[in-house]
């Protein structure tokens, strides 16, 4: 199947990540690569091209989310705001986004429950996890305080994993009061 007609390089290595995620996501991570090459609109010589093998293209759609989720943090820093707890108001603000649909969520998590099954992936979310802990540790807040707030923010967010709809009154009102612990640490 030869490459769709406009779309340069960058393009097609980005679908061709949003279709692993879908294949994965539906198929679990057995999924060949045919079928998410099938999934991109490219041949599976073209997606071989963009990533060698599926341990490559996998790894790499596992470091997209993670660095997806730093991303969002990053934008939801406020640079007028330079006080101890910084980086942990960003990571709460980014954590209860409410702006992303549930079944989006649902999707994504679903999509990390199959990823992370494999061993480097898994390793690879540690590694993520261990810099967040350093990071957030060294963002000045004393640690029973960043524990609590971290921990619930991670919990919120989670809550359309497991059928809870995002009640966006609730979720303004437990970010307010997370953001109020952060400050008053």
């Amino acid at each position: 199947m030869p490459r769709k007609a406009g779309r340069g390089p960058e393009e097609t290595r980005r679908a061709l990540l949003d279709a692993a995620a879908t294949v994965i996501r539906t198929r679990g991570v057995s999924a060949s690569l045919d079928d998410i090459a099938r999934a991109a609109g490219v041949s599976k010589g073209g997606l071989l091209y963009h990533f060698p093998a599926k341990d490559a293209l996998v790894r790499t759609l596992a470091q997209d989310l993670l660095d997806e989720f730093r991303t969002a943090v990053r934008a939801a820093v406020d640079p007028a705001d330079t006080a101890p707890g910084r980086l942990t108001r960003a990571y709460v603000r980014a954590s209860l986004d409410t702006s992303y649909d549930e079944a989006a969520v649902r999707e994504t998590f679903a999509l990390i429950a199959q990823l992370i099954s494999i061993p480097e992936i898994a390793e690879l979310a540690r590694a993520d996890a261990e810099k967040w802990e350093r990071d957030l540790h060294d963002d000045g807040l004393p640690d029973d305080v960043l524990t609590l707030v971290v921990a619930a923010a991670d919990g919120a967010c989670t809550a359309p994993l497991w059928g809870a709809g995002i009640d966006v009154a609730a979720t303004r009102k437990l970010e307010q009061q997370l953001l109020a612990l952060t400050r008053t640490g």
